[in-house]
């Protein structure tokens, strides 16, 4: 669960450039880099306000002796660990970072109420879920017959644990919602509940910075080495359909970047944009993106192209949505 090609002082140099620019939102877990993201964060968080920062990070994904990454006490260990890499006293956010509640949910209601535990001791404001996407990890571990309908098991679960944040993944990429399925945005704000979109970028594939000529080189570790959209071809294919954007919006990263945000800036008042960044000058450009926002042509334009990507990559036999695996 890391970034081979992050630098820490870069990444901290990027978060202070971050909070000078008003960004206030700051996402994490606990297996980013293993505890890793959470202590640079922490850096930060000694040195700003605390009442100035929303903090949200997560608990589920782990590589340990457990019985589980949702059992009680685990919990409460992961929790306060990574309390103590933040070096802060509460979480504003505290999401389950994946669906799997073990076999027929065997840690559910203990898990839930666990979560409710810390709400009470004022370790933890609020309660995140992640919201349903195309594919889960069942898709690989499990025959079509045995799998759970996505949907109606987010439902489930999203009437167990009455979450006030859900984490979803979305982008220019993510195809509109099949017949008699709900726009995941119009059913948050229908239950009061916030969004925080993540993979707006598609970890920077929608930027344009990977070139088909000369395609990344990941180091061990770096959880992008499994995701065969980073290998020549699929460049050379995304590289190929982002040329309408390039030839509207223009030929930098930066101006696909703001594309690409753009896209997903257009959501409620209840939805907010979580852009990754390895250095200060990505986030100076994801941030102006706010100041620009797409005129109604522009974003058809965008998600024609995205959609167009979409169908191109899934007749290659590539169906681009990220996945994280429990170990």
């Amino acid at each position: 669960m890391g970034w081979s090609t992050a630098n820490d002082s870069a990444s901290r140099e990027a978060l202070d450039t971050a909070y000078r620019l008003g960004v206030n939102l700051f996402d994490t877990a606990d297996v980013y880099g293993h505890g890793h993201s959470e202590r640079l964060l922490g850096g930060l968080l000694r040195e700003v306000p605390r009442s100035s920062v929303v903090v949200s990070s997560k608990v589920g994904y782990f590589s340990g002796t457990a019985a589980h990454g949702y059992h009680p006490s685990h919990m409460r260990r992961q929790l306060e660990t990574s309390l103590e890499n933040l070096g802060t006293d509460h979480l504003d956010i505290y999401h389950f970072h994946h669906p799997d509640f073990g076999p027929g949910d065997r840690y559910l209601d203990a898990a839930v109420a666990q979560m409710r535990a810390f709400q009470s001791e004022g370790l933890v404001r609020c309660v995140g879920l992640r919201g349903p996407h195309r594919l889960a990890s069942e898709r690989t571990t499990l025959a079509p017959e045995q799998r759970e309908d996505k949907h109606q098991r987010f439902l489930r679960l999203f009437d167990a644990v009455r979450p006030d944040f859900l984490a979803v993944r979305h982008n220019a990429l993510t195809p509109e919602p099949g017949s008699g399925q709900r726009d995941i945005f119009a059913f948050a704000a229908e239950h009061g509940t916030s969004v925080l979109l993540n993979k707006p970028l598609s970890q920077g594939l929608l930027t344009g910075k990977y070139v088909p000529g000369d395609p990344p080189r990941f180091a061990p570790g770096d959880h992008r080495l499994r995701k065969r959209w980073f290998s020549p071809a699929m460049l050379e294919l995304i590289h190929a359909e982002l040329e309408p954007l390039r030839a509207h919006f223009g030929p930098g990263n930066a101006d696909l970047a703001r594309a690409a945000l753009g896209a997903c800036l257009r959501f409620g008042d209840n939805t907010a944009v979580l852009a990754g960044f390895t250095s200060a000058q990505q986030v100076r450009e994801n941030v102006a993106a706010v100041d620009r926002p797409l005129t109604p042509d522009e974003l058809a334009l965008v998600l024609k192209v995205g959609h167009s990507l979409q169908l191109r990559l899934e007749a290659a036999g590539e169906v681009f949505v990220d996945e994280k695996k429990s170990t």
